[in-house]
């Protein structure tokens, strides 16, 4: 015993010492949490999306049934279309105010680091605290906006949560809300990296504040903006918990995004193998998304 412990450590220390070794060993336990946590919920609702399992009864093997059903179901392709319009339009918004708000607070005046601060008050609040907040404020009844549109322009609101096409602009201003700070802290960081020599050398060209703006900043901080639009993009195409508080994918599903739908097939449904499906649905297109990315930042 007393001679293999020495052997022992020797081959330990040899295996540290190396920083290839070294690197697969340090990465073990986060590959074992990716599992458990990742990997195995990806699987297991693979699987249950190729069965016609349902919740307390027998899963049966149905191959792709799953996947040909959904084209043919109104509400599915309508979700699909609402998830799209829903991510497209809220993030090219949330990027140009989260550009402008970063271009702001990269200027030094009075008070900017407290605006700074509050600028992070939309992820302070957890998301379904601030969400309840925003459905008092469209209440048909006691609403703030329908309030004021009443007293100071004697117009009549909407009924915002009832309407469809009112319900979608409700549920795009309180993502905007959220998301806008997740843009302009990520490009406000990106900006004060920027040496201050180029700005000194496009100055000394004789290029206007703005001019340095558009041909100095954004191509330097690009690379970090195509990384926050890219999670942007996956926060919102998954995006739940705003949708579900405010309007459950009604008024009669026209607010619907994937994650609720999938949510209201296959836990409130109980068929949970068509709710992995249409859930599942979301996987190839963030991985087109992704992959088109990450093509752009390695031809930088």
């Amino acid at each position: 015993m007393a001679a293999t412990t020495p052997a022992l450590t020797r081959m330990t220390s040899g295996v540290l010492d190396r920083e290839r070794s070294l690197g697969y060993i340090l990465l073990v336990p986060a590959l074992v949490i990716l599992g458990i946590f990742l990997a195995y919920p990806f699987a297991f609702g693979l699987w249950l999306s190729l069965t016609d399992a349902t919740i307390g009864g027998d899963a049966h093997f149905v191959g792709l049934a799953q996947f040909r059903f959904l084209p043919k179901d109104p509400i599915f392709v309508r979700t699909l279309a609402n998830t799209f319009v829903y991510t497209f339009v809220t993030v090219i918004i949330k990027f140009g105010l989260g550009l402008v708000m970063a271009a702001v607070l990269n200027v030094n005046y009075r008070f900017n680091q407290f605006v700074r601060s509050a600028m992070l008050l939309p992820y302070i609040v957890p998301t379904v605290l601030s969400t309840l907040a925003w459905l008092w404020m469209f209440d048909p009844t006691y609403s703030v906006f329908n309030w004021s549109l009443l007293h100071w322009f004697g117009v009549r609101g909407p009924y915002w949560l009832g309407q469809g096409n009112w319900a979608m602009v409700s549920l795009m201003l309180v993502n905007i809300w959220r998301g806008t700070p997740f843009f302009g802290v990520l490009l406000l960081a990106a900006m004060q990296t920027v040496p201050q020599d180029l700005y000194e050398a496009a100055a000394v060209d004789g290029a206007t504040a703005f001019r340095r703006w558009l041909y100095v900043t954004i191509p330097t901080i690009r690379p970090v903006i195509m990384i926050t639009t890219l999670l942007s993009i996956i926060l919102t195409f998954a995006d739940f918990q705003i949708i579900y508080v405010l309007t459950r994918g009604g008024p009669v599903n026209s607010t619907h995004v994937l994650s609720t739908y999938a949510f209201q097939v296959g836990i409130q449904g109980t068929e949970i193998g068509t709710g992995a499906a249409i859930s599942l649905v979301m996987f190839p297109i963030l991985c087109v998304t992704v992959a088109v990315v990450l093509w752009l930042l390695r031809r930088d």
